[in-house]
């Protein structure tokens, strides 16, 4: 601002250090690689200045440059600033080479096209997609200013593709108001800008002065602004040549960007009456519009001309669209504004605004027209929030559905608005807000269904908070309402409080255990004929966790048999996460397999990544069980890419698992720990046993076997929490009491996991009952059912228990002092298990080894260790035939980000091409 030290136009007084941080991103995108930089500050403290000069610096280093900017009225309308930025990338031919999932998410989200809500996550992949695309015709640099009033979609998606950029020419530069403008680009790289130096200041504001200035003046408003660019240039303008040349000015108290602001509305004020009803009516259209503004200055018979005052005076400027010279004028211009005057302005707005073609910003001025309730616009609203939950836009939605209410003049019909839009805004992510409608909506006159509604409300309000505490109860409360009225809606709330219940585990409250769920859901009414596949796994975890293992197995059967070829995609989303744990719970490996990975599949295919991180941890636990650890990593690793990307958290169930498999020695002890301490607070019981089972594994295969006893007696202390890490922790005991010298514990064990292995009859249940009770048996029996369990084993994909069975038929072989048989077995479980990774396991077997007489040595690590996580993956999918766009479409990264790793994978490895990876 002022006179420029940096050079001709940049409008930047000092800032050399802003300068060549700017310089340096601008230089990385153009050298060929990403570079993110959120420049933070107060108000007017020169951050639009500094983007400026990014532009201006871009444009002339052939960058292409492309702008959005955040507007506080339009913090409610799903993708507002995301489409700012991205309009004048869609006639690019690259658009049509994004994955069809992105670039039909894009346009739903947009409004270009309907379709199916897309997932937020989705259209941050493919606006990554897009701005990598456009990217590769000319580097480019995207600049958002006043990002602190982003759209959460906007901001969601941006901060994606920001955290996912790395080698695509691109420069992504935010300006936010600071330091806590906006905590989602709290972990992005920042500049921080501060007033300027004392000589600066003083230059700027003598240039605003234009006359004398009293030293002492001088000085203290350079100290009280602590050279902030605007202040300097604003608040002498509210002095007197008195106070400026004498020193007769009092200190104000009051906060800098007020004090700004009162500058703004002085000069606001001074203008003549119409040229303020014009700039009202600009603040109050976010838009900028100028056929708008025309528009409207033509119904309320203001001439074209009255503008003029208010550019002379600098507040703003008319081009292509109305820009106001700082946010802060904007503000000053509404918030100086009567509530008659504002209601005027949008009036006048929503009938210059065309029905056709924006309904929903028409709508949003008529209701902040209206005077009070009235029918016809809350209508309008409700259908504007209906369009923008089929765009993905589920703050918006709930926000239209808020004013809707309030402008509602039945009493029922307001309630039932309320209801709507606290749905929305648990959709959201807005508690808070979600919690204070239900108590306006409770208020209100509701019919059965609609109490049955704000009980169910509660209730995903209650789950999302904390997965334990009441949500299994409230569930089944809301389920119970509903019973009379929606037989359907009510047996699926059953089946959430199931899943709720088996999260909460043993920290369930009383009343909001599996058994207690199981017992109201039996009770509930049958579903139509024929039943679909929710439906029958309703009924049959009814059965099994409120009549016993052995009653719900044949109805679970059918259920299963079911989602193998009834469901619908929809349905598929939504239940095959319970539909695994039902599988798994029947030791049914060949169902688990395919459900989970069909699973996996679909979430990916659909973009539904909210969905994602349970999809990838059941699939995660098959493959540990099938001895494909690499594999398992692979998808611990998307597992934090993933939660990464989206900003979400889930307890590292996968990673602590992933640690027993391996079986480091101290690999697991920290991370168990940390996990448990999460796990409660979180309310999930589930993830307790879990972590318990998973040390008892890890225990078992280092030998520490007393350890190992522990855990697993904690685990399986719960077998009312109904989850298989109870029932496999049963199968660590037995292994862990009979070393420890304990054979009572170890065979009641054993009587304890047959009540579930015997029941189900799959090889993969009855292989491991064999297994274990080889553990607790002598001579031929023993000999006999190591040999049976080997060979069941081996009739299913489970490597890891069938490797195991081979390790300890070795070790019972040794004390049987039959060598010769017993190295066979243990030379067979060593190869196995380091062969897939179980190092703790692999060490055991070696060491039996040795005591023989073998002499064993340990396996070297391959080159593959020394690449990253990441690069491991890529090069798996890779050498699996998957392109570039489809591996970064599945790791949320660009094609050219895909290619920058398989470099540096191909020098790692001493190789020069793709097919070398095989």
């Amino acid at each position: 601002m002022g006179v420029s030290s940096g050079g001709p136009g940049t409008g930047l007084l000092d800032r050399r250090v802003e300068r060549g941080t700017v310089d340096r991103v601008l230089d990385q995108a153009r050298a060929g690689s990403s570079a993110v930089l959120v420049v933070r500050g107060e108000p007017g403290i020169g951050k639009t200045v500094v983007l400026d000069y990014a532009v201006s610096r871009a444009s002339a280093s052939d960058l292409r440059v492309v702008r959005a900017a955040g507007v506080e009225s339009e913090l409610e309308l799903a993708y507002a600033a995301l489409h700012q930025l991205c309009a004048p990338l869609f006639i690019s031919r690259r658009m049509d080479e994004l994955p069809r999932p992105q670039r039909d998410a894009l346009a739903v989200a947009f409004g270009l096209r309907e379709g199916p809500v897309p997932d937020r996550f989705l259209v941050g992949l493919a606006v990554l997609g897009l701005l990598a695309a456009a990217a590769e015709d000319q580097p480019l640099a995207c600049v958002v200013d006043d990002a602190q009033w982003l759209d959460r979609a906007s901001m969601q998606c941006l901060v994606f593709a920001a955290r996912r950029l790395l080698a695509e020419p691109i420069a992504l530069i935010f300006a936010v108001r600071g330091p806590g403008g906006d905590p989602e680009l709290a972990a992005l790289p920042g500049l921080t800008l501060t007033g300027l130096g004392s000589a600066d200041a003083a230059t700027l504001l003598a240039s605003a002065v234009g006359g004398r200035l009293d030293a002492e003046v001088r000085d203290r408003i350079v100290a009280e602004t602590r050279g902030n660019p605007l202040a300097l240039l604003q608040l002498p303008r509210g002095l007197g040549p008195a106070r400026l040349a004498g020193g007769f000015w009092l200190p104000d108290s009051r906060p800098l960007a007020n004090r700004i602001e009162d500058s703004f509305l002085r000069q606001f004020q001074s203008l003549p009456r119409q040229t303020q009803q014009l700039l009202l009516a600009a603040a109050a259209e976010p838009t900028g519009s100028m056929r708008l503004l025309w528009r409207a200055g033509e119904l309320q018979d203001i001439p074209a001309d009255a503008v003029a005052p208010a550019e002379a005076a600098g507040l703003v400027e008319l081009g292509a669209r109305v820009h106001f010279a700082h946010p802060l004028v904007r503000s000053a211009v509404y918030q100086a504004a009567s509530a008659g005057e504002r209601r005027e302005a949008h009036r006048v707005l929503a009938e210059a605004t065309d029905p056709e073609a924006d309904p929903d910003r028409r709508a949003w001025h008529r209701a902040h027209a209206a005077v009070g309730p009235d029918a016809e616009v809350a209508d309008e609203l409700e259908r504007s929030a209906g369009r923008a939950q089929a765009r993905g836009g589920l703050a918006a939605a709930a926000a239209f559905l808020e004013r809707a209410a309030a402008l509602t003049p039945d009493l029922a019909q307001r309630g039932e608005r309320r209801l709507a839009a606290a749905q929305a805004k648990i959709q959201a992510g807005a508690f808070d807000a979600a919690v204070q409608l239900l108590g306006m909506a409770e208020a209100a006159p509701l019919d059965d269904f609609q109490r049955a509604r704000v009980d169910l409300l509660h209730a995903q309000l209650a789950f999302v908070a904390n997965r334990g505490s009441d949500a299994p109860h409230l569930l089944m409360s809301a389920a119970k309402r509903l019973e009379p009225i929606a037989v359907g809606l009510a047996r699926e709330t059953y089946l959430d409080a199931l899943n709720a219940a088996l999260f909460s585990g043993r920290l369930a409250t009383p009343g909001g255990t599996p058994q207690d769920v199981a017992t109201a859901a039996r009770a509930a009414p049958r579903p139509p004929d024929p039943p679909r596949a929710p439906d029958l796994l309703l009924d049959g975890l009814a059965a099994r966790f409120g009549q016993g293992y052995a009653a719900g197995l044949p109805l679970l059967r059918r259920a299963l048999r079911a989602f193998d070829r009834e469901t619908s995609a929809e349905e598929d989303l939504r239940w095959l996460w319970m539909a695994c744990i039902a599988a798994v719970d029947l030791w049914d490996e060949a169902r688990w397999d395919t459900l989970s990975g069909r699973h996996l599949h679909l979430t990916r295919d659909a973009g539904a990544l909210s969905e994602l991180p349970l999809a990838l941890s059941q699939r995660i636990y098959l493959l540990l069980f099938a001895g494909e650890l690499t594999a398992a990593a692979s998808l611990v690793e998307e597992m934090h890419v993933v939660t990464e990307a989206t900003g979400t958290r889930m307890t590292p169930y996968g990673d602590v698992c992933l640690a027993a498999f391996g079986g480091r020695e101290g690999g697991i002890s920290d991370l168990a720990t940390a996990t448990k301490e999460e796990a409660m607070q979180r309310g999930e019981g589930i993830g307790i046993g879990l972590t318990d089972w998973s040390t008892a594994l890890h225990d078992n295969g280092l030998g520490h076997y007393e350890n190992a006893m522990a855990a697993a007696e904690s685990a399986c202390a719960y077998l009312a929490d109904v989850s298989a890490s109870a029932t496999w922790s049963l199968v660590e005991l037995v292994e862990a009491a009979t070393r420890c010298g304990l054979p009572e514990r170890a065979t009641d064990a054993v009587r304890r996991l047959a009540e579930y292995t015997g029941a189900t009859g799959t090889d993969w249940a009855l292989g491991v009952e064999a297994r274990s009770r080889a553990l607790v048996s002598d001579g031929e029996t023993a000999d006999r059912l190591y040999r049976e369990a080997i060979e069941r084993l081996g009739l299913t994909r489970m490597r890891v228990d069938l490797a195991r069975a081979h390790l300890v038929y070795g070790e019972w072989l040794r004390r049987e002092q039959r060598r010769t048989d017993a190295r066979d077995q243990l030379r067979v479980a060593y190869e196995r298990f380091t062969d897939m990774g179980m190092e703790g396991f692999a060490g055991r077997a070696r060491r039996e080894l040795q005591a023989i007489g073998e002499t064993v040595r340990k396996r070297t690590v391959d080159t593959l260790a020394d690449l990253t996580a990441q690069e491991a993956q890529i090069v798996k999918l890779a050498r699996d035939g998957r392109t570039n766009q489809e591996i970064g479409g599945q790791l949320f990264i660009s094609p050219r980000t895909v290619e920058w790793h398989l470099g540096n994978v191909f020098a790692k490895l001493g190789i020069s091409s793709r097919k070398d990876l095989r």
